[in-house]
């Protein structure tokens, strides 16, 4: 058979499929159910992973993809029971920890101890305006160049802040837009908790990212943070983080090395003792995070195959309905000359084209789930081609293989039994 012909048969066979769908619109419907909730289920996983991992990554690269930091507890996504016994009984880290980092390191360029207040947020008023519960922290110098969070107006903390323990604030766009929505908050006075600060710089604006709003942040010298917030440097819970970056990127690894010999000297540790402090990388909790959503997606992927298995015994048992009802018409084909080959490509092209209409309409359904994701709650849900290419590659593939058999079965039909047929 020359190749026009056998384009020309198959795309009879396609036209001849979808006639047969139409004719029996709602038995057709239930049989891809299972094909379109497969391929959905894919288009969706991937969607909204793809999102997620997007998200983080955005939210981890705001910190820098050099950063190395250094707190009490082992990093880790939410858990109940909070961190285990080993690590609530580690001594606190401490500013004298991060200025003997600052001091002894070669290769590190900036340094900031971090202290901030979690839980209960504290009151932070001007006049009359209540802020919206921002983030209160304690910070030295050379936090915006540890953290890429810099300042858009005014100027950041000085060591003659933490000096004097100066009540100085910096703060962010979310803050400004609460408490002085029309007038310039530079040298304007806001209080927390009834104390208060000048305020001096205003962070630049960041947006929304995983962790929520970046510029709902108030900072404060860690020194004045200490003097107001005594309970949290003596509370023994995560009192302090200490945030570095190298001077040149190619120096990172060297970096961790470096400063964690210098934490385990200043702690006393032995070298057959384990670190009594955390580690932290941007890079390193980008992929824990990635392994979770992994975990997700591979629970995903199983549930769509079993959709995808179900939708093709369903597509074999509706064949194999059809082989039977079409049984004289086999027989009639076959006396006219048709071979067992036109037979099967028949029916095997009618099961890929059910199956294909049931991916594609599988695929429409989850792209429409991510669009209206993007619109709705702004999450960044996005399909990639290959997701796409994959979801409608899978279905046609059901097709193929759950098809075989009922393809198979009409083929070997006797023409003369078929044909006896009632």
């Amino acid at each position: 058979m020359s190749p026009g012909i056998l384009r020309r048969s198959i795309w009879e066979n396609v036209r001849f499929a979808l006639g047969a769908m139409k004719a029996q619109k709602l038995r057709s419907f239930l049989t891809l159910l299972g094909v379109m909730a497969g391929v959905s289920t894919v288009i969706m996983m991937v969607s909204f992973v793809v999102g997620f991992n997007n998200q983080v990554t955005a939210s981890f690269t705001a910190f820098g993809t050099q950063l190395v930091q250094f707190q009490k507890y082992e990093p880790r996504f939410g858990g109940p029971g909070g961190p285990p016994e080993e690590e609530r009984n580690r001594r606190d880290l401490t500013v004298e920890d991060a200025w003997a980092l600052k001091r002894l390191s070669k290769l590190v360029k900036a340094v900031s101890p971090e202290r901030y207040m979690f839980g209960d947020p504290p009151v932070v008023k001007a006049g009359r305006r209540e802020a919206n519960s921002p983030l209160v922290f304690g910070a030295a110098p050379d936090y915006c160049e540890a953290n890429v969070h810099f300042v858009d107006d005014g100027r950041f903390l000085s060591d003659v802040d933490l000096n004097h323990i100066a009540n100085v604030a910096v703060v962010g766009p979310d803050v400004v837009s609460v408490l002085w929505p029309l007038q310039d908050p530079i040298d304007q006075e806001l209080t927390i908790n009834g104390r208060a600060y000048r305020v001096i710089g205003v962070f630049e604006h960041q947006g929304q990212s995983f962790f929520g709003s970046s510029d709902n942040y108030i900072a404060i010298p860690i020194t004045t943070f200490d003097e107001q917030f005594p309970e949290v440097k003596n509370g023994g819970g995560d009192t302090i983080h200490i945030a570095t970056v190298p001077r040149r990127s190619e120096d990172f690894n060297a970096l961790i090395e470096e400063e964690t010999a210098i934490l385990r000297a200043r702690r006393g540790l032995k070298s057959n003792q384990e670190n009594d402090f955390a580690l932290m990388t941007s890079v390193g909790r980008l992929r824990q995070f990635q392994q979770i959503t992994g975990t997700v997606a591979a629970a995903m992927i199983v549930i769509a195959g079993i959709a995808l298995l179900v939708g093709g015994v369903g597509v074999m048992n509706i064949m194999l309905v059809n082989v039977t009802q079409r049984t004289r018409e086999i027989g009639l084909r076959k006396a006219l000359g048709a071979t067992r080959r036109d037979i099967a490509t028949q029916f095997l092209v009618e099961a890929v084209t059910l199956t294909g209409v049931g991916g594609a309409l599988g695929i429409g359904f989850g792209l429409g789930a991510a669009f209206v994701a993007r619109a709705t709650i702004h999450f960044q849900a996005a399909a990639p081609l290959w997701s796409v290419v994959l979801g409608f590659g899978v279905s046609t593939a059901v097709g193929l293989v759950f098809g075989m058999w009922p393809a198979l079965k009409a083929a070997r039909q006797d023409p003369i039994e078929a044909l006896r047929y009632e």
